[in-house]
């Protein structure tokens, strides 16, 4: 691991998930909300950047230029859902709830012994649904990336200890024998598809109005090593610590077909994802988590 690499952060202070997670606890609800509504634009102001990146977005995902009240709106639903998975590793229940759209497909694949593939991306309740696979007995392996003060994986392999373990990805070399090593030993891997920085393969699709690059490298492993792939997004339900659940129907390569038919079968199936993420997207702008430049649009005579 490079040293440039190993010094990344989250941002903020070290102390900081510690003391969200006091002030979540014995603070008046009230004055808890009014405080981290009061920290959000103490953050837009230091984060010229992300408010940038932000406002850049949201315009493509509102149709309209975004004002500055709809870039803290983010920041704030960002903030607001970090607290969230924090009380999630302390032990704070999860409900979860399966759209009935592809439910028995996916609850059919968590039931099974088989390992399976579970894409999901930087948006809504998504990091939890390690929880999800985890409270069903699965044993799940989840890319990461590394940083200094990460306080959610930490508290999640605590909760889900031999059930749920991190493979890093700063280090390719690294990373390619645990990606052996987990599949290996059965268990089902987890990773995030939106994010271009350290992806192996990426494929051009339609989302937001363009073709855009995407990872794509969940295929490659999946038809590599046979296992079925679906992807799972979720979005808060109304309730305190309640997420509704929206899975694809399930990938499986198809073992009578060669790598050429497998792959163009998994575009088709990829471009459906993102079909329905763009829906959840124009729906729910603001639980679009990535506060970086969005994917990168491809002329079309590069598709």
């Amino acid at each position: 691991m490079n040293a440039s690499t190993a010094l990344r952060r989250n941002l903020g202070p070290s102390w900081g998930y510690d003391f969200l997670l006091w002030a979540a606890r014995w603070w008046p609800r009230w004055f808890f909300r009014g405080t981290l509504k009061a920290g959000t634009w103490v953050a837009l102001a230091f984060l010229p950047a992300q408010r940038r990146h932000s406002r850049t977005f949201l315009a493509v995902a509102l149709g309209r230029p975004a004002r500055l009240t709809d870039v803290w709106q983010h920041f704030f639903a960002f903030t607001d859902f970090l607290v969230f998975k924090l009380r999630a590793g302390c032990g704070a229940d999860v409900h979860c709830t399966v759209a009935s759209e592809n439910a028995p497909e996916f609850e059919a694949l968590v039931r099974s012994a088989r390992p399976a593939l579970f894409g999901t991306f930087h948006f809504g309740g998504s990091d939890l649904l390690g929880y999800l696979l985890a409270e069903r007995g699965r044993r799940v392996s989840i890319l990461r990336l590394r940083v200094g003060n990460s306080a959610d994986t930490r508290l999640l392999g605590r909760r889900f200890a031999g059930r749920v373990s991190f493979l890093w990805i700063n280090d390719p070399a690294d990373l390619l024998f645990g990606l052996k090593a987990a599949i290996e030993a059965g268990d089902s891997l987890a990773l995030k598809c939106d994010r271009l920085e350290f992806s192996a393969r990426t494929a051009p699709f339609h989302f937001l109005g363009a073709r855009r690059l995407f990872p794509f490298t969940i295929y490659h492993l999946a038809i590599l090593f046979s296992r079925p792939v679906v992807f799972c997004t979720a979005v808060p339900n109304g309730a305190k610590d309640q997420l509704r659940v929206f899975a694809s129907p399930v990938f499986t390569p198809d073992p009578t077909a060669d790598r050429t038919a497998n792959l163009r079968a998994a575009r088709q199936h990829f471009q459906m994802v993102l079909v329905q993420l763009e829906s959840l997207v124009r729906e729910h702008p603001f639980l679009w988590f990535n506060f970086i430049p969005l994917n990168s649009a491809v002329p079309a005579a590069a598709c």
